[in-house]
């Protein structure tokens, strides 16, 4: 299969890598291609630079956002949620349309400094924003209530736990669901909530996973729900 990442944050490096273990053909988008590939300093979490991260990654394509979203079976969101739909309308809707997108993102509002808050918020999700603006593209959203090594590893936590699914194509989500089981996540252990307006649910989730990594001192968690 072919996968697109959009975004080379520590997250969207994770996933990419994860993808390329499996076998899939991996393509990261970033807005310019020189600029990324010459930055030479750590990012805000200590992360090394992308370029130091791509010369053990190889096998893996860096392209535009727009090129790399051209020719793919998958789009798996990792950009920062206040820039997702403008990347998204730097790709175009001819570009999209059709396709299938993971949306990992969260609409994290840092301009207050820590801990961010959370816009949109209660009445509206940036899965839904996402959704609205490109109604011909599958956007599912999974993956979001969690740390990124997690995602693709979900033997780091010990015992049952949880991961959510939510969309408005069911075709499009089994397609993720199967994604997910070949990151290791059993399929009773995934939770499909629904439509895309479930999305305001798990990015809600934010703002108590963030507590609870400051409390826990580690991000190695996760939710399990529970039911008689």
């Amino acid at each position: 299969m072919k996968v697109t990442i959009l975004g080379t944050g520590i997250v969207g490096r994770t996933i990419a890598a994860k993808m390329k273990h499996l076998g899939h053909e991996v393509t990261i988008g970033t807005r310019n291609v020189e600029n990324t590939l010459n930055k030479a300093e750590k990012d805000g979490y200590g992360n090394p630079p992308f370029s130091e991260w791509h010369q053990s990654n190889q096998g893996i394509k860096l392209q535009t956002f727009k090129d790399a979203a051209r020719n793919t079976d998958l789009i798996v969101n990792c950009t920062g949620g206040q820039s997702s739909v403008a990347v998204l309308e730097s790709i175009g809707e001819e570009t999209l349309n059709g396709k299938t997108l993971i949306d990992v993102a969260n609409p994290l509002d840092f301009s207050n400094g820590m801990p961010p808050s959370l816009s949109p918020v209660n009445t509206d999700s940036l899965g839904e924003q996402i959704q609205r603006r490109f109604p011909q593209l599958k956007v599912v959203k999974s993956l979001n209530t969690m740390n990124t090594f997690l995602m693709v590893n979900p033997g780091m936590v010990k015992g049952d736990h949880n991961v959510f699914v939510c969309g408005n194509d069911d075709a499009a989500k089994r397609q993720v669901k199967e994604v997910l089981q070949s990151f290791g996540w059993r399929e009773d252990l995934i939770l499909d909530l629904g439509d895309i307006t479930n999305a305001r649910g798990t990015e809600m989730l934010l703002p108590i996973w963030l507590r609870l990594w400051n409390a826990l001192g580690t991000a190695e968690f996760n939710f399990h729900i529970q039911t008689n």
